[in-house]
Parts: structure tokens; C-alpha cells; sequence
């Protein structure tokens, strides 16, 4: 869904609930993809964040899994193609520039057929989605089931990473990179982040990361709850 389509009442915010008309995509035989009609969208209520995020905490919990590995078995078995993962450990940000700064020809056409709402040239242009010149990438560690630490590296195709560089680039220019890193890789090792991972229809043994889930460091007991969910 092109969210940056939607006008006015229609717009809605991260875990904010809606009501919606759906129906499953018809190209993408992934079970959780479905093809939703912005125009019957309907927001309602937010889940807050009091508590240490434990609202937010318990439509997770059926998602969580302990590492790629234990995920990646239950997309073979079950056919899914998302799920939380707690890394035990942030090791480090990758960043490198992007091998196409923009988009291709076909990428373009796509993205104009995804849409589905122009009919001219000067208007596609105009509202054309910019590409992230540059690729993001965590390396992180996660303990498998028998309790070994792995290290892992995924893409990170999170909307918000997307917004945070430009709104970095915006305000710092070519020194973009220190505002950024601030926040994805020291504030975050100061959460207790959870990565959504999701694959892509073309490849759908392939994970990245799609989003973040970042509350503050749990207490005690909400510590006790992870452990007993991983």
C-alpha cells in the first residue's frame, strides 16, 4: 500500500488500529500478503506505549522467535513469511553506497503500476518514490536453540530508516552519517529492539529487516517474560 497516498482522515500511524477492506493478493501467495482498498480505511485507537510497551508487547509475542535460523525453519514448514527476532547483541552498522542511486527504467514502471493512479508522465515524476542511495545493513548476534551465539547480517528496508537519512541529509548535509548512526546504532543499543523480519516474493528464502520495535530496556520482570517467550 502506497502510504504516502493516502490523504487526510485516511492517514494512520504505526501501531494504530484500522478497519479496512481486503482481500488476498492475488499474485503473491505469501499467507500474510493481502491487497487492502485505501479508500475504506478507517483509523481507530492506538496502542500505548505505558508500561514498558507491554500492550504493544502482547501481539508480538505469538511472532517471536529467537533467531533467523528457528524463523527460517518455521517458513519452511509453516510457509511464513514474517516474525520478531530479539538480538541478544548489536554489533555494528553497515553502510555502503548503492550499486543504482536511482531507479531503473523497469523499477520506475513498476512502482507506476503498484500505484496504480497516474496517467501522465509529469505526474508520475513528480510524486516518484526516491530511492535510498545508500544500503543499510545490521550485524547482530542471536542465540540458535542450543544456545550458541550466531552472527547474522540483513538489509535494512524499514521505512523509518528511509526517513531518518533524509531528514538527516536534510539538516547535516554531507555529514549526514553522524545523526544517523546516533540513533540506529548507539540509541538503539540502549533499546530493547526487536527486528521484524520479513521476505520478499521473488526470493522468498531471503529475510530482511522491515522494521523495528525499540522499547525501553525492560525491567526485571518484563525480562523474565522475554526469556520464557524465547
Amino acid at each position: 500500500m502506497p502510504y504516502r497516498y493516502l490523504q487526510g482522515d485516511q492517514k494512520f500511524s504505526k501501531w494504530q488500529w484500522i478497519t479496512a477492506r481486503i482481500h488476498k493478493a492475488s499474485k503473491d501467495h505469501r499467507p500474510e500478503s493481502h491487497t487492502i482498498d485505501r479508500d475504506s480505511i478507517v483509523p481507530d485507537a492506538i496502542i500505548p506505549t505505558s508500561n514498558g510497551w507491554n500492550r504493544r508487547l502482547e501481539w508480538i509475542n505469538d511472532h517471536l522467535y529467537s533467531s533467523p535460523e528457528i524463523l527460517e525453519k518455521h517458513r519452511q514448514e509453516k510457509g511464513a513469511s514474517f516474525g520478531f527476532i530479539q538480538p541478544t547483541r548489536l554489533l555494528e552498522l553497515e553502510i555502503s553506497d548503492s550499486d543504482q542511486p536511482d531507479w531503473t527504467e523497469e523499477e520506475k514502471q513498476k512502482l507506476v503500476h503498484q500505484d496504480g493512479l497516474f496517467d501522465s508522465k509529469e505526474a508520475r515524476d513528480k510524486v516518484m518514490l526516491r530511492k535510498l542511495p545508500h544500503d543499510f545493513y545490521y550485524r547482530y548476534e542471536c542465540k540458535d536453540e542450543k544456545g550458541i551465539i550466531t552472527t547474522w547480517k540483513h538489509k535494512i528496508t524499514d521505512w523509518e530508516a528511509g526517513a531518518l537519512y533524509w531528514n538527516c541529509q536534510r539538516s547535516h548535509g554531507k555529514n549526514w552519517e553522524k545523526p544517523f548512526r546516533e540513533k540506529l546504532e548507539i540509541e538503539f543499543k540502549n533499546k530493547n529492539i526487536l527486528f521484524l523480519l520479513g521476505t520478499m516474493h521473488r526470493f522468498p528464502d531471503q529475510w530482511l529487516i522491515v522494521a523495528f520495535y525499540y522499547p525501553p530496556k525492560p525491567d526485571i520482570s518484563q525480562a523474565r517474560q522475554l526469556d520464557l517467550l524465547m
